[in-house]
């Protein structure tokens, strides 16, 4: 597929002369949406169109092929889904869906990937380093930001089902309708499989999974005021194997979980990006639960709840030949966790809260044409643990020529989870920590961007260290905690990304990535963090042309290390480097229906993400698609 593309794009004359995309606008590299070009911090965009050639699932498949993105499976389509952007732990990327802050305080503050479904999805963008003085705590590694489509202005539908793999069915719906001043978009999904064997062993069972997403966005605009409201629900369940209670080994168990998830956010503003004085208020709420069983036997149960109120004002000025932004904002959440053993009559139930105020300031500066700068500040007034004060820079010097010397600096935090602070409950044999202090990343990056109308480079130097990482403490056997570990966990690398665009409608793009992280050092040697790749390189196109549309990647995943907990004490294992390569190939067959076939892991790589647990093989898949309006 890949090279099918690149040849396409050799038999296009006159680069030169192909028409300039429009200029695409990120959300959250500054607390105002900011053109891709005037933004200095490192930044990956998948639009609509990418997103429709690529025909992923799952959006993980996407974040796959952003630099300095490493993506953990453990298993099969379904099964839990770790990211690490940079190098940085599970739980330090920040999810937003339009939005809503997606991470889950019943999973330990992490992102559940696993449920996030690419289809009708508009967009999607990654902020990576330290965000933590825009966006707060989990913004330590970076943010990775998804939103479904503008209604106001538009009218189309689609409709599509497919049908792959390992008894695998996908069916999606969409519409949006609006006009200057108001409009309205859903969007309905649901995947399904039997999954495979897991272990890998061939005689197990397979572990499938199940999700439904459902959204429902709302806008409304008159003169410089506008409203709007989004909702998203998401139910999924997932087949894994765990352990077995009495070897504490993995074993082919009938473990399920499932999650189901409802989100809302309302907003109220006044004035544009282009209006001197711009206000918005807002509220959000997401309610997480998840429940476990084995078998039809359930044994415990988790909820988090979490609700968010914020205002934000912007006051945009120009003096002499500089152009000002600056922004000041406020927002107060309030969090409950609590957890339900369905087992020995509820002796370990607990229902806990907290709450957090934050105010941040930036100042965004465009001092002529050759300088771009950006500053924010941030504090975090914690109820549970120590308040924190995060800051960052960035800055973008234009040296001509399209070329940019770009660098910042930012700060980074992730809050303890609820777990951490006040444990299991009693009988668990793990005691909370009631004095931890939040994980702190502190993040250099600079390099050079060079930016022409048919093509684009970057190469970017990245260095973070996490300071007050939470570890796990056995010095109170039987009974063990957590601490804040002395030390520091480095994480240094290099990230190289281009795209060419030599013709209207054709892109291609490439990216690879040298991260070296290591541990804080311990007896004199600093070893190298588990599930993170040293080398990772992705290739990726689509392109249309007339009837056809083609889509296809190439993510290539070094080797790394993981832990086998099989065996005590846990070795350190190396996994092996695999390629995964996918494509899609649609014709439309009439100006409404459109017929597809795509493949994924199309070399049939046999590998692992996660030590003891298979991934699926070759997948082969075929659908249709219903189209019309807009």
């Amino acid at each position: 597929m890949i090279s099918a593309l690149l040849i396409a794009s050799l038999q296009v004359p006159d680069a030169a002369a192909t028409p300039v995309a429009d200029e695409e606008v990120v959300v959250t590299a500054s607390l105002v949406p900011v053109a891709e070009d005037d933004a200095p911090a490192s930044v990956t965009l998948f639009d609509a169109a990418r997103i429709e050639a690529l025909g992923s699932a799952q959006a993980s498949d996407l974040i796959r092929l952003a630099p300095g993105a490493s993506v953990s499976v453990s298993g099969g389509q379904g099964a839990l889904t770790q990211v690490r952007l940079r190098g940085a732990e599970a739980n330090h990327t920040l999810v937003f869906i339009d939005g809503i802050a997606f991470n889950d305080l019943a999973a330990g503050n992490q992102a559940r990937f696993e449920t996030f479904s690419a289809d009708g999805l508009g967009r999607m963008e990654l902020v990576r380093g330290p965000q933590s003085a825009l966006w707060g705590s989990e913004a330590l590694g970076g943010v990775i930001a998804m939103e479904s489509p503008d209604p106001l202005g538009t009218r189309r539908g689609t409709a599509s089902v497919e049908l792959g793999s390992s008894d695998f069915l996908r069916a999606s719906g969409a519409f949006a309708t609006g006009g200057e001043h108001a409009g309205l978009s859903s969007t309905l999904s649901f995947a399904r499989g039997e999954g495979i064997d897991i272990l890998g062993g061939g005689t197990g069972d397979r572990d499938g999974f199940e999700t439904l997403t459902a959204a429902l966005r709302g806008a409304v605009r008159f003169g410089d005021f506008n409203a709007g409201a989004v909702g998203r629900y998401v139910r999924h369940e997932t087949e894994y194997d765990a352990s077995d209670p009495f070897t504490f080994q993995r074993a082919d168990t009938a473990d399920v979980s499932e999650v189901d998830t409802k989100a809302g956010r309302i907003w109220l503003g006044y004035g544009d990006a282009v209006t001197p004085w711009q206000v918005q208020i807002e509220g959000q709420h997401l309610d997480s639960e998840n429940r476990n069983r084995l078998a039809d036997t359930p044994t415990n149960a988790s909820y988090g709840r979490r609700t968010r109120l914020g205002a934000q004002a912007v006051r945009r000025f120009e003096v002499s030949t500089t152009r000002h932004t600056i922004v000041v904002a406020a927002e107060h959440e309030e969090e409950a966790f609590g957890t339900r053993d369905l087992q020995f009559g509820g002796a370990s139930d607990r229902d806990l809260e907290r709450g957090r105020t934050a105010f941040v300031g930036e100042w965004r500066a465009e001092w002529g044409d050759l300088l771009t700068t950006d500053v924010a500040v941030r504090h975090d007034d914690f109820s549970a643990f120590r308040d924190a004060t995060t800051l960052r820079l960035h800055a973008e010097l234009d040296l001509g020529g399209g070329v940019a010397l770009v660098g910042g600096y930012g700060e980074g935090i992730a809050q303890p989870s609820f777990v951490d602070l006040f444990g299991f409950g009693p009988g668990s044999g793990f005691i909370g920590n009631s004095d931890l202090r939040p994980e702190r990343s502190e993040g250099f990056e600079g390099g050079l961007r060079w930016r022409r109308p048919a093509f684009s480079l970057e190469a970017i130097a990245f260095s973070n260290d996490l300071r007050e990482e939470i570890v796990e403490d056995f010095s109170i056997f039987p009974n063990y905690t957590v601490v804040n570990a002395p030390g520091e966990s480095r994480r240094r690398g290099i990230e190289l990304s281009g795209e060419w665009r030599p013709s209207e409608g054709l892109r291609v793009s490439a990216n690879y990535t040298y991260t070296d992280t290591r541990e804080p050092e311990t007896a004199g040697a600093a070893l190298r963090e588990v599930r993170r790749p040293e080398h990772t390189a992705n290739l990726a196109g689509d392109w249309r042309i007339g009837p056809l549309t083609l889509g296809g990647s190439l993510a290539y995943v070094g080797e790394r290390t993981d832990r086998d907990f099989d065996l005590f004490p846990a070795p350190v294992v190396k996994l092996g480097a695999y390629v995964l390569a996918s494509a899609r190939f649609a014709y439309r067959i009439s100006e409404v229906l459109e017929a597809y076939a795509r493949v994924e892991n199309g070399f049939d790589e046999q590998y692992q993400d996660v030590v003891g647990y298979a991934t699926p093989g070759r997948s082969v898949y075929a659908g249709i698609r219903l189209s019309f309006g807009d």
